[in-house]
């Protein structure tokens, strides 16, 4: 979305709607290497939608991370997603990148239902069109230049640059690209199910040919969990991943986590219908991570859903981390977290 010239590696920023993550890799001739991590929680109402709400909290949670981490690297990738982002795999005629810049804005009036003068528009160019030869697929993205604002004057004051605004769904995909191997032609949906955001990216030879936000996620359990037994919503967020409170209805709490996954597993399971219905191709492999996954049974009932197997998504399988500084089962356990986050800490300038 937003590139500016640097030379030097990133700091990943992802920011989510319950916490920010902080992720810093190291890469020498393509391995990779856990220099930090570092969570903070938001509190509600800070981030809504993708959409920043109250900036304070935010500066001074990524301010906190900096600190603590004892970050020096000031330069920063941070990604978006939610109403103000828009994606759209549109088909044109074959031209070389040069000849799309100058007419992407034309083209791109018909698909983005914003005014033009109040986004940024990029593209990129996926290959030929595999039904009709004569043409290319291009993958459009729009995103409102006040929401851009927003994340890059919050980095700012938090001491930060933005050096690359990516979107949320392809630092997924970027993160399954340095992860995972793939045979030819072969289709993987990366799930990652943050606190009001479900990213829906499938990926055909490590590159994105359907994506989706489906706006649901775990908060949404959380919340029916405190109105169902009565609980604060932190004492609801720990029984959503399952530990245990004195005096909880077991059978209660169990049914009513059923109920809200369901919500969401139905979503997951209305898009890979759609995906597979609409291009008539199968998915291979399924890929679920963000948060909310950890949710009691949750895997479970999407496996359900669609009738598939599915593989919690491993963003550290070849990143290599310093056993004194990171504990093994610290870094299993905050794996799910961050999925986004290694996508973006593994940017380059200009890829």
């Amino acid at each position: 979305m937003l590139q500016i010239f640097s030379t030097k590696s990133l700091v990943g920023i992802d920011i989510g709607t319950s916490a920010v993550k902080l992720i810093e890799i190291d890469e020498i001739k393509g391995n990779y290497k856990l220099k930090n991590f570092g969570i903070a929680k938001l509190p509600r109402e800070t981030i809504v939608n993708g959409v920043v709400i109250n900036a304070e909290p935010l500066i001074q949670a990524i301010k906190n991370l900096i600190t603590n981490l004892k970050i020096t690297n000031k330069e920063a990738a941070v990604s978006i997603s939610g109403h103000p982002v828009i994606i759209k795999k549109i088909s044109l005629p074959i031209m070389t990148e040069d000849e799309l810049e100058p007419v992407i804005e034309t083209e791109a009036e018909q698909y983005i239902p914003f005014d033009l003068e109040e986004v940024n528009i990029d593209f990129q160019i996926l290959g030929i069109n595999e039904e009709n030869t004569d043409q290319m697929d291009v993958m459009l993205v729009a995103a409102k230049k006040a929401m851009i604002d927003e994340y890059i004057d919050a980095l700012r004051n938090a001491g930060l640059k933005a050096r690359i605004i990516d979107i949320d769904v392809f630092a997924l995909e970027n993160m399954f690209n340095i992860n995972y191997t793939w045979e030819e032609n072969e289709t993987a949906a990366l799930i990652d199910v943050g606190a009001s955001v479900t990213n829906i990216n499938i990926v055909r030879n490590g590159s994105s040919i359907f994506n989706r936000d489906v706006f649901l996620g775990g908060n949404q359990i959380t919340e029916e969990i405190q109105k169902e037994l009565s609980v604060s919503f932190e004492e609801a967020e720990m029984l959503k991943t399952g530990e245990e409170i004195e005096g909880i209805d077991q059978e209660l709490l169990d049914q009513t986590i059923a109920k809200t996954s369901s919500s969401i597993s139905r979503e997951i399971q209305r898009t890979v219908d759609f995906f597979t219905g609409s291009s008539y191709a199968e998915i291979d492999h399924i890929f679920l991570s963000g948060g909310a996954s950890k949710t009691k049974g949750f895997r479970e009932m999407i496996e359900e859903k669609i009738n598939s197997s599915i593989e919690f998504t491993d963003p550290f399988k070849t990143i290599k981390y310093d056993k004194k500084t990171f504990d093994t089962e610290y870094i299993k356990d905050i794996s799910l977290f961050a999925a986004v986050g290694v996508g973006l800490a593994s940017r380059k300038i200009g890829d």
